[in-house]
């Protein structure tokens, strides 16, 4: 693993811990996050980010494709606009801004490698 590529498994390792830790104890998870009334829609979430997570290990390891990252930086996106909303609206806790945040990087850095020259 090169040095410059450490952010996408990162993320890889986030967004693995992100989806397991609801399946594996729940009761941290609403410890950390907030209650929560739907626990089939955090399990639901949770299980959606796995294809993510297989697209990043492609992009980091096989190919880098200017469409494949524009899919990574629509989960990301779609993250970050979500505890962004949902904060201010005083839905969620304030540790969901820590996400937010880890969005924005990875969005940033996604967006780099799409305006990088494409490698071989």
């Amino acid at each position: 693993m090169k040095k410059y590529k450490i952010l996408p498994y990162i993320q890889l390792f986030y967004y693995l811990l992100t989806a397991v830790w609801p399946f594996v104890h729940l009761e941290s998870f609403f410890a950390v996050t907030g209650p929560k009334v739907e626990v089939w829609l955090v399990k639901t979430v949770s299980l959606l980010l796995f294809p993510h997570i297989l697209l990043i290990i492609y992009v980091a390891e096989i190919r880098h494709s200017p469409l494949i990252i524009l899919a990574i930086l629509s989960a990301c996106a779609g993250l970050a606009g979500i505890d962004l909303y949902y904060y201010l609206k005083g839905v969620i806790r304030w540790v969901y801004m820590i996400d937010f945040v880890l969005e924005l990087v990875f969005i940033i850095y996604w967006l780099l490698q799409v305006r990088a020259p494409a490698k071989p």
